[in-house]
């Protein structure tokens, strides 16, 4: 009997263990990285076809995908720990940097050197020249945040000054412009796409112009992390950009309606050839970078834009918040 017992005490210890193996699953070998994105768009087609093709996978990472509707609000995320890293405009990180942080944000990649927005009018515009919209009140974003920063010069940049020749509405969140405008706000407004083809696709309103082709080349879209998550994270940050280099290749070297269908599950409610449409439009501005180096040149663009649109006095030298160490030492592998 106690012969019997102790056989079935092995069995029962066999079976849990057996179902306790069987419960560690891969997620388990995974590094999870909390990623928050400024806003969810096809410009950021890189990083979703790193995500769908299964190159962070490949690395040993899971990437958890939160979306923060506004720079302020994905800076926010990742300064309290919300988020390992975060994807938004440089100029974060620069006010973070103003503010006295000791552990500030540090962009360690960069995803896009133009503006994704695009002016969106309620009637068409012929021969669409920037002077045609004098006197339009033009909803653009939040004060000191790239979209609204990028159009302020993408207007001065063609003989229009704001406040005196058009009027930017500022007054909006980000997340809120597109319903804004739809509930009658403003003359025009700015979207990214996919929303601005799938609005004007819907009658709702008509592509006029690329703010990022008026504003032309400045570094818009970054990845970034605080210094204390990078050094002690450094292998994980490694191994994020090596993915994203992957899909950086991807959307270079793919037609867009490829590249649409790869980004499929990322925008299951917008069909392929809009997705090819929008990537397409991207494409036309070389929106996307082809490495995630930052050039101290497009950096200074940047610093411009900020001091023209009054958020920052001075200068703030490169290697205070870019650090192109990673990505260079990951091109050098290839």
């Amino acid at each position: 009997m106690k012969k019997f017992a102790a056989i079935l005490l092995i069995v029962v210890l066999t079976v849990f263990g057996v179902v306790g193996l069987g419960a560690c699953t891969d997620d388990d070998k995974m590094t999870t990285v909390r990623l928050n994105e400024v806003t969810h768009s096809v410009f950021y087609a890189p990083l979703y076809v790193a995500m769908n093709e299964g190159y962070f996978e490949e690395e040993g990472l899971k990437v958890e995908l939160t979306n923060g509707g506004g720079a302020d609000k994905s800076m926010t995320a990742v300064m309290s720990g919300q988020a390992d890293i975060g994807l938004m405009g440089p100029e974060a990180a620069i006010y973070v940097l103003a503010g006295g942080s000791n552990d500030h944000p540090i962009v360690f990649g960069q995803l896009t050197n133009k503006d994704g927005s695009f002016l969106i009018g309620r009637e068409p515009i012929e021969n669409f020249s920037w002077d045609k919209i004098r006197g339009a009140e033009i909803i653009g974003g939040r004060p000191g945040g790239m979209p609204a920063m990028t159009l302020e010069y993408a207007l001065y940049l063609n003989g229009l000054v704001e406040g005196r020749d058009v009027h930017i509405n500022y007054d909006i969140q980000f997340d809120l412009i597109t319903a804004a405008f739809e509930s009658g706000t403003g003359d025009m407004c700015t979207m990214f796409e996919p929303v601005a083809s799938t609005y004007a696709e819907a009658g709702k309103g008509y592509i006029l112009s690329s703010v990022g082709a008026a504003a032309g080349e400045v570094p818009y879209t970054c990845f970034m992390a605080t210094k204390s998550y990078i050094s002690d994270n450094r292998n994980t940050v490694i191994k994020f950009m090596r993915a994203i280099i992957k899909g950086i290749e991807f959307v270079t070297s793919n037609d867009s309606m490829t590249i649409a269908k790869s980004i499929r599950s990322s925008f299951p409610d917008t069909p392929d050839e809009l997705n090819a449409k929008a990537i397409d439009a991207y494409k036309a501005i070389d929106a996307y970078k082809t490495t995630p180096v930052m050039e101290e040149e497009d950096y200074l663009k940047f610093l411009e834009i900020l001091r023209f649109a009054g958020t920052l006095e001075g200068d703030v030298p490169f290697e205070d918040i870019i650090d192109n160490s990673i990505a260079i030492e990951l091109l050098e592998e290839k």
